[in-house]
């Protein structure tokens, strides 16, 4: 049985996504509003820091977020290491290199493209978005996302597919 915060959310929000299209829908447009948030949050600087250079919104936004995946799931944290570092690179030149409006409309675009790839999943899955019973399972989708591949690469930590598959069959 699930028996970490970390196993019981994902036990719940694998019960609002079993269907494949659901799922692939969910691989793509997570990824794209997480970089969408990052991009956005990055035109906010907060200061400078010796030997950082900039920190922004998005740069501190991503470490403490980050930080958060890694304390609920070290080998997950981790593999999502994958998404918030290039997000933050990418972010961090592109506000370098484009006006403010093109970086919030770029921004806006992919937030609201993301979101519309996640609703048309749950057209497919038949079944609301699990972050409307449980806030929390916005933080939730992108350690989600990262397990399946695990998951399909075969990296996922021992048993853990299975403790998270167990208990969402109670639900």
């Amino acid at each position: 049985m699930a028996d970490t915060l970390f196993e019981r959310q994902m036990a719940m929000y694998t019960t609002y996504h079993r269907d494949s299209r659901n799922k692939a829908t969910h691989a793509v447009g997570i990824p794209v509003i997480v970089f969408s948030v990052v991009l956005a949050c990055s035109l906010v600087r907060l200061g400078e820091v010796a030997g950082v250079g900039t920190v922004t919104l998005g740069l501190a936004l991503s470490v403490v977020v980050w930080a958060l995946w890694i304390a609920l799931n070290r080998p997950v944290g981790l593999a999502l290491g994958l998404l918030v570092v290039p997000s933050v690179l990418l972010s961090a030149w592109l506000v370098e290199r484009l006006s403010v409006g093109a970086v919030q409309g770029l921004a806006g675009g992919l937030f609201v493209g993301g979101w519309a790839l996640q609703l048309l999943g749950h057209v497919y899955e038949g079944r609301k978005p699990a972050l409307v019973d449980n806030l929390f399972q916005a933080l939730i989708g992108p350690m989600f996302v990262a397990t399946e591949a695990l998951v399909a690469l075969g990296l996922a930590p021992a048993g853990l597919h299975e403790r998270i598959e167990q208990q969402a069959a109670l639900r």
